[in-house]
């Protein structure tokens, strides 16, 4: 009764209510971060998945199932990121929006399909430019939602040019890397799109999800490479368990090869909310400034798109 009898009263004494903003739910940060900045506050953002969590592994609890299920609408990666996931989303589909945002921002031929697998890399993140392609079906969503989202596609347009300089940016970046030095080694194969788009060999201790454990022979295989190739660095990613890494650089040493621990990266999730790393553009960001640096290369300066959002956070725009 009192949702009813509140704006009802609100009217008879002339005022007009001021209804809740429709609640959207994403499921990891990549999503919900871009899905706030189109919004722009014409709808109220939600991610289930923070800094930290690792997607591959995460056990949907009551609420954040009560949580989808009350949500206007909802966005998710897709490709087999969440997992059992996929039979909610499915339901939900049926009564609102539910939107797998890797099918809608690249289409089939443009997926890196898992080794002996039949279903695609989930991480499409890891190239800018691909990524772009969520921020018009997400306006498309939000606009749906209410009326006040309805500017929304405008500022998904604004959002993939920052997004494309972005892309430039990396690009110009990992390319000053000597050749011979342009491989990033990781904890985990999250890196394949990343590797495409920017030239980079990738190699991942472990395979493309983390829910088996890398065995003595990954570890044995990677320690093998970076002696042979002599690489100077490798990286671990803020979600994965640092150990697999540390026997690499451990066994490197027995054989006689320093290998430095980059800088932490950002693969699944992304960084704490309120920091530069806690936007997508930050963890590209980041990511690229860690791989750079550790590997003999040098940062290019930030394209004038990318000047306003390096300014809010306090980022050198000289590279």
């Amino acid at each position: 009764m009192k949702q009813i009898a509140i704006p009802f009263l609100a009217l008879s004494l002339g005022v007009t209510p001021v209804l809740a903003a429709p609640k959207l739910v994403a499921t990891v940060g990549m999503i919900g971060e871009p899905a706030a900045h189109i919004a722009d506050g014409c709808a109220d953002v939600q991610t289930m998945m923070g800094p930290g969590i690792d997607p591959h592994l995460y056990q949907a609890s009551a609420g954040d199932v009560r949580d989808l299920f009350e949500a206007a609408g909802v966005l998710y990666a897709g490709h087999n990121l969440e997992g059992q996931l996929g039979e909610i989303f499915a339901k939900l589909g049926a009564t609102k929006p539910v939107l797998a945002v890797s099918e809608a921002a690249a289409p089939k031929e443009q997926l890196i399909l898992e080794d002996g697998a039949p279903y695609a890399d989930p991480h499409l993140w890891m190239d800018a430019l691909l990524w772009s392609g969520i921020a018009a079906p997400i306006a498309d969503v939000l606009a749906g939602l209410d009326p006040a989202c309805a500017n929304a596609p405008d500022r998904a347009e604004t959002y993939q040019a920052e997004l494309a300089a972005l892309d430039s940016w990396i690009r110009a970046s990992v390319a000053t890397i000597p050749e011979t030095q342009r491989v990033m080694v990781t904890a985990h194969d999250a890196f394949a799109y990343y590797g495409r788009a920017y030239g980079i060999e990738v190699v991942g201790i472990q395979g493309v999800s983390t829910e088996s454990e890398a065995a003595i022979a990954d570890i044995r295989a990677t320690v093998d490479l970076v002696v042979e190739r002599n690489v100077p660095a490798i990286f671990v990613e803020s979600t994965i368990n640092p150990r697999t890494v540390e026997a690499v650089i451990e066994a490197a040493d027995a054989e006689g090869h320093r290998l430095i621990r980059g800088e932490e990266l950002f693969s699944d999730a992304m960084g704490e909310e309120g920091t530069a790393s806690g936007t997508y553009i930050g963890m590209l960001y980041s990511n690229t400034v860690s791989v750079v640096e550790a590997l003999g290369g040098e940062l290019q300066p930030l394209p004038t798109a990318l000047h306003p959002w390096a300014e809010r956070w306090g980022i050198a725009l000289d590279g």
